[in-house]
């Protein structure tokens, strides 16, 4: 895995310098400065599970035949502009949230000098996808197929960013418009469709597969990213900020987190009172109550049984697909995530 890693981080390398000198734009001193900077800062830092992703999927998808070097460096190309559409999400949803921490350092925005410019070095790096598209894949005969594909879901994942944001909005907390169905509704459009369909979904395409054909897949891998962020929500406030490299703040924030909306489910008149009073504010007390009482309604037994459960049907609609390379790797994918910690 180190050895892909390291062929991976390779490659990032390559498109960076690409972009650094894109004929399109006649860069300054100063400009190329900068956005090396930028594009270091905030695109390989992560774990690059959805990038790296996209290859285990190809591989998989080949069925034992060893791919060229030429597939292996266009499935990592697309791997890259995954990692650099998450990393456009991240610039602008730490902005929104006006979060602290990222991967263990300070957001973007929170460097001097940076500040608000960060919006649009999101905007860079949105627009980076299409030109390393077009360098890469213009001759391909899914060139239009992937363009379609990162078009879809970076407006299913903004619509779900909207969602997630109205649903929160300062002046109007009202937890009784918390549910299950609604935190689905936000999971799958904010984090499932990026996260987990389109690493897949690019492989599927690189391999001459029309995505139409592939509803099923779909909709398992939109299951999958739903169980992830529910993982996260539990993270956020049960997970160790040293290990998971942020400190959580779904409650702060008011957030449509999978907890309080079991919480509302779980609690007693006089419990749900303390939720209303303590849910969405910024006073370190109001957190420890609401963690107080997330840990009296044994939330965290109630999770373990949620993982176990979720994981036994994933498997099972797993294990329905015709395709034999296709449940190797709805497999591979859920196996990375199955009981992580971070």
């Amino acid at each position: 895995m180190s050895d892909l890693k390291s062929k991976f981080l390779e490659v990032y390398s390559v498109l960076k310098s690409e972009l650094l000198n894109d004929p399109a734009f006649d860069f300054t001193d100063d400009s190329r400065l900068w956005v090396e900077r930028m594009l270091d800062y905030n695109v390989p830092g992560g774990k690059l599970n959805r990038g790296l992703s996209v290859i285990d999927s190809f591989k998989l998808l080949k069925e034992g035949k060893e791919p060229t070097d030429e597939e292996i460096f266009l499935a990592c190309v697309l791997g890259w502009c995954i990692e650099w559409l998450q990393a456009y999400f991240l610039v602008l949803d730490d902005i929104m949230d006006s979060s602290h921490t990222r991967r263990g350092q300070p957001c973007w925005f929170r460097l001097p000098k940076v500040g608000m410019i960060a919006v649009n070095d999101g905007l860079i790096l949105r627009n980076h996808i299409p030109r390393i598209l077009k360098k890469h894949f213009k001759g391909k005969p899914y060139y239009v197929d992937l363009l379609d594909l990162f078009n879809e879901v970076e407006f299913q994942t903004a619509s779900g960013q909207m969602i997630d944001l109205i649903t929160t909005l300062v002046g109007e907390k009202d937890l009784s418009k918390y549910s299950l169905p609604l935190h689905h509704r936000i999971v799958q459009y904010k984090t499932a469709y990026y996260s987990f369909y389109l690493p897949v979904a690019c492989a599927l395409v690189m391999s001459g597969e029309n995505l139409d054909n592939h509803v099923d897949v779909k909709n398992i891998l939109v299951e999958m990213g739903t169980y992830f962020q529910v993982q996260d929500d539990y993270l956020d406030c049960f997970g160790d900020p040293k290990f998971i490299g942020k400190i959580g703040t779904d409650i702060e924030d008011f957030k449509c987190s999978w907890l309080v909306v079991k919480a509302l489910e779980l609690a007693n008149d006089e419990q749900k009172k303390l939720l209303h009073e303590n849910y969405g504010k910024e006073d370190p007390e109001c957190v420890a109550k609401v963690k107080k009482l997330y840990e009296t309604l044994n939330l965290q037994d109630v999770f373990g049984e949620y993982e176990r459960q979720s994981h036994g049907k994933l498997i099972k609609a797993i294990e329905g697909h015709s395709n034999k390379a296709v449940q190797f790797v709805l497999k591979s994918s859920l196996e990375k995530i199955y009981q992580r910690q971070k």
